[in-house]
């Protein structure tokens, strides 16, 4: 709301401001749902679930922290047996 516009040309600019900071956050997952949607719809369609239950779970923080600290422990792993 900081950055509000009126108008078509403000509402273009305003959701060309926010796909900008979205592509410029979220690049990286991007790029592995095109890769894995290319691959196999399930993934995505668990990946879609997995961010569901993170977003509307009352404790989905701690869902998130867990996962991230699953997949750190499984790259370790992945890397040290390599």
């Amino acid at each position: 709301m900081a950055h509000w516009r009126d108008g078509p040309r403000g509402a273009f600019g305003m959701g060309a401001r926010h796909g900008a900071a979205c592509l410029g956050c979220c690049w990286l997952l991007m790029a592995l749902l095109f890769i894995g949607g290319v691959m196999n719809l399930g993934w995505i369609a668990g990946i879609a679930v997995f961010v569901a239950i993170e977003k509307l779970a009352p404790a989905g923080h701690w869902l998130s922290r867990a996962a991230g600290a699953l997949l750190v422990a499984w790259g370790v792993a992945t890397w040290l047996a390599a």
